[in-house]
């Protein structure tokens, strides 16, 4: 069996973590998403893996050649839908297939229900129904997708991933691969529902705190770098190589800290929280339920909940992230959200910052002693005095 990953999107809804990257190389619990569908297909044995990318291939490509498996790469040149991807592989599908999004995490457990019959598309119940395609049934087959509906019928959704024949490619008129499951149906086709065991998908950026969450929970103890006297380690702990813990600190898992960082003495990192490499963060300093990206920098004496920090970001020392409800606007509609901080890469803020419920965009200087709330994009002014 093949499957053709779908990693040539952005991820608008996304942003601003994804001006910089795709969506699919977004760490969470400190490895890109794309890495999690690719473990699953190994684990069912699938290693024949054609991954479609476009926006921002060079990143995705490289990431891929760094893997240890090989998988075939295709181009899909301007980002016209999911269906359109999926024909940019046409010339290398050949047998019975799997179609997965790049970006989202799926069990392997799943993929192997999936793998025993098809036509199919596998299945979860979701709490927010409308910011998917909401699944119609009839009996166990697939009657229609509803495509993000403003008052949902079911609260089961398609994950993405489908099943599929050899000959299903030819006949791809559409962009979206939605439009072209609803066609099939038409047809004549039957489609088999198939219930995943896990699924998780990030909509909006704080989404990617509640994926993060769950993929912790498979964190393996690690103790790789060095742990400083009078430091306690709780729970499931992964500390990478050259990493070092000073005294007096708490570290309550699960959490994972990658390489090459520094935590200064008596802060606090608690649980749900991904530290990447390269990372400082100074004394009595307080990191929890959230995600920091590679070579951030977070000032002493700080509180960081509910919070992603993007790459590359200094944080000044006394900085306080609160976590509120509050209403964002994301292509233009307002969208409710709970969550402390979400920062662009390069982003470097003064002393005494608080931030509410705050989005900021890429490279975004914030002078210190100011209370950010809402949306800042990099467009506009640079400088917040």
């Amino acid at each position: 069996m093949q499957a053709v990953i779908l990693a040539a999107g952005e991820g608008k809804r996304i942003r601003p973590l994804t001006r910089s990257r795709p969506k699919a190389l977004i760490p969470v619990a400190n490895r890109p998403i794309i890495d999690y569908p690719i473990n699953a297909l190994l684990a069912c044995g699938i290693r024949d893996i054609i991954v479609v990318v476009g926006y921002r291939k060079e990143q995705v490509i490289r990431h891929l050649n760094a893997l240890d498996i090989p998988v075939e790469v295709v181009v899909q040149e301007k980002q016209l839908g999911t269906a359109n991807a999926l024909k940019a592989a046409a010339d290398l599908i050949h047998e019975r297939f799997l179609v997965i999004p790049g970006d989202n995490y799926i069990d392997a457990a799943s993929l192997s229900k999936i793998t025993k019959t098809g036509p199919a598309v596998l299945v979860k119940e979701h709490p927010y129904p409308s910011h998917f395609g909401v699944i119609m049934a009839r009996g166990k087959y697939l009657s229609a997708v509803v495509e993000k509906p403003e008052t949902s019928p079911s609260f089961t959704v398609s994950t993405g991933i489908f099943s599929f024949e050899p000959d299903m490619v030819a006949s791809l008129d559409e962009n979206d691969l939605t439009d072209a499951v609803n066609r099939m149906i038409r047809e004549g086709k039957k489609i088999t529902i198939v219930p995943a065991e896990d699924w998780q998908d990030a909509v909006y950026p704080w989404d990617l705190l509640s994926m993060n969450r769950k993929l912790l929970e498979a964190v393996l103890p690690k103790k790789a770098g060095n742990v400083e006297a009078f430091t306690h380690l709780h729970g499931k702990v992964s500390i990478g190589k050259n990493s070092s813990i000073g005294p007096n600190c708490v570290i309550r898992g699960p959490v994972v800290i990658g390489e090459n960082c520094t935590i200064g003495p008596f802060s606090c990192i608690g649980p749900d929280s991904s530290i990447g490499s390269g990372v400082k963060i100074e004394p009595f300093s307080l990191i929890e339920n959230t995600i920091v990206m590679d070579d951030v920098v977070i000032g002493s004496s700080s509180h960081v909940r509910g919070s992603i920090i993007g790459e590359g970001t200094r944080i000044g020392d006394h900085t306080s992230t609160v976590t509120v409800p509050h209403l964002i606007e994301i292509g233009n509609t307002p969208i409710r959200g709970i969550f402390g901080a979400i920062t662009g890469d390069g982003v470097k803020t003064g002393p005494f910052t608080v931030f509410e419920g705050a989005i900021v965009g890429n490279n975004v200087t914030i002078h210190g002693g100011r209370r950010v709330a809402g949306t800042l994009a990099a467009k506009d002014d640079l400088m917040v005095v």
